[in-house]
């Protein structure tokens, strides 16, 4: 059991198949061949959170359908390796509490044992709702009872009938907007949508790769809404930054006056993609440095961890255009 090196191999030895969830910045699965590359730290993890990776790893064995789930947090290392001397504490307490067979049913005293393992989190409900609903959807399990009554909902039109949905029916219905005409129902619906109903979407959406008429929908309700529903919007573009509908409004939005402070924490938080462009990522830390100086350093310490941010933050750092306001704040990161 000593010789077991990685969470890959233990998963591998304990004879399961499994599926490895980013649960960071947002839910995104992560290939075997790239969880194994971030193990062996051939890779820099490319969404860290406060000096941490977080995983969601699903497990399961042929002979029995029922999976288990591991939310296992990690610390990094400042160029985002993987901690391996934490990784192999995380290995020792499972292979000590359960050896490796990671189906059995726990005694007492291993229970105790695996709750308080120290690289262990309890991600967000939302998280958990949404990690739920993927995980059912690509491993063709039926929605939850909670899903009809949000398909039923939009079918109805009423929109002030919104109490009774639940967050799992809200997270099934995004996980399945390729399915029967869950798309166009929320195409329809979406401008009318109470804020309550809207807000839980678009987080669900964030995790998910849009079509371009739901993206050209969002843009179109973006323009028209307060800045709640903007930023609601804005993250719901989170996984499909990169299409040229989300371009032409990130452009859009890095090249006004004013730029509000949602909007930016948005950005850096969920929609950071963006900033792999370098005129993107100069417009952004001009706009950060000359309307919300105060949270400049929070930002920058956020977003400088972020491997694919890196080099153009620093690139940006050293542009001979920047503005005497960026420098100073640039300058204060370092007194």
């Amino acid at each position: 059991m000593s010789t077991i090196a990685t969470i890959t191999e233990l998963l591998s030895l304990s004879q399961c198949q499994y599926r490895v969830y980013d649960l960071g910045r947002r839910i995104e699965k992560i290939n075997k061949e790239s969880f194994e590359k971030l193990e062996n730290n051939q890779l820099p993890h490319a969404t860290p959170i406060q000096g941490h990776a977080h995983f969601a790893i699903c497990f399961w064995q042929k002979h029995s359908p029922t999976p288990y789930l591991w939310f296992v947090k990690l610390p990094l290392d400042e160029r985002g390796l993987i901690n391996q001397g934490a990784r192999n504490h995380f290995i020792a307490i499972i292979v000590e509490a359960l050896g490796t067979d990671l189906s059995v049913n726990p005694t007492e005293k291993q229970e105790e044992l695996l709750k308080n393992n120290p690289y262990i989190f309890n991600p967000s409900q939302y998280k958990l709702a949404m990690l739920n609903s993927l995980l059912n959807a690509e491993l063709k399990k039926p929605p939850s009872s909670h899903y009809q009554p949000v398909v039923q909902y939009f079918q109805s039109k009423d929109w002030s009938q919104w109490h009774q949905l639940g967050a799992q029916g809200l997270t099934d219905f995004i996980s399945r907007l390729n399915e029967s005409s869950n798309e166009a129902l929320l195409i329809s619906a979406l401008k009318q949508l109470p804020n309550e109903v809207l807000s839980p979407l678009c987080s669900a959406m964030e995790n998910v790769e849009l079509s371009a008429d739901l993206i050209q929908e969002i843009i179109t309700f973006y323009y028209e809404g307060n800045i709640e529903q903007q930023a609601m919007l804005l993250r719901s573009l989170a996984s499909s930054t990169d299409h040229p509908f989300s371009q032409q409004l990130f452009s859009a939005l890095l090249s006004q006056e004013f730029i509000a402070q949602e909007i930016t924490i948005i950005i850096a938080g969920r929609c950071w993609q963006v900033l792999e462009q370098p005129e993107f990522c100069l417009l952004y830390l001009e706009a950060l440095a000359k309307q919300h100086a105060d949270i400049f350093p929070a930002i920058f310490k956020d977003i400088v961890a972020i491997p694919s941010i890196r080099p153009y933050l620093f690139s940006c750092m050293r542009d001979p255009q920047r503005s005497e306001e960026l420098a100073k704040a640039i300058g204060a990161l370092f007194n």
